[in-house]
């Protein structure tokens, strides 16, 4: 049975490098964070069985390992000057569809942790607002509260639909 469970959350890997590349902007660090949820949950899989879902354990893992090392494993690694790349002016964007997920994406960087990470798992990762919540550690309705206050958060930072960026909403 343990080989049945290690395929299983193999099979999850993907799932959880894209939520990990979401809270994590350096791919690099983002693969660290994802192997370090891995060898956790690969340690702890006698546990698989008393979750209800095993995409919201592994994920559940991924944000506390997230959270443990924030502050120094998997914060951002300083810019220097070099680092910094300077758009040029004068050239157009080449698609309006890539502008209009940058700026969605810089929109979610200013939002709160709580209602940035709310919306994540909700809108990129789909799941459930009840694995959501427990993923976060918090109450349904702290999350559905979260959820409300980060859409309208970005709706203000996007300048919501005047400016071609559809509102975020649950996928299913």
């Amino acid at each position: 049975m343990p080989d049945d469970v290690s395929w299983l959350i193999a099979r999850e890997t993907p799932r959880l490098r894209r939520y990990a590349r979401a809270l994590v902007k350096d791919p690099t660090r983002a693969d660290d964070l994802v192997q370090d949820a891995l060898e956790r949950a690969l340690r702890k899989q006698q546990q698989v069985r008393k979750q209800a879902s095993l995409r919201g354990w592994l994920l559940r893992i991924v944000y506390t390992v997230y959270l443990n090392g924030r502050k120094n494993r998997y914060a951002p690694p300083p810019q220097s000057i070099d680092d910094t790349v300077v758009p040029h002016p004068s050239m157009p964007a080449r698609q309006h569809h890539h502008m209009e997920c940058a700026t969605v994406l810089e929109a979610l960087d200013k939002l709160p942790a709580g209602q940035r990470d709310a919306i994540l798992l909700v809108a990129l990762e789909g799941l459930p607002y009840d694995e959501a919540a427990q993923v976060l550690g918090v109450e349904v309705g702290t999350l559905k509260s979260r959820l409300s206050r980060g859409r309208e958060a970005l709706r203000g930072l996007t300048g919501g639909a005047a400016a071609g960026v559809p509102p975020v909403r649950r996928v299913k």
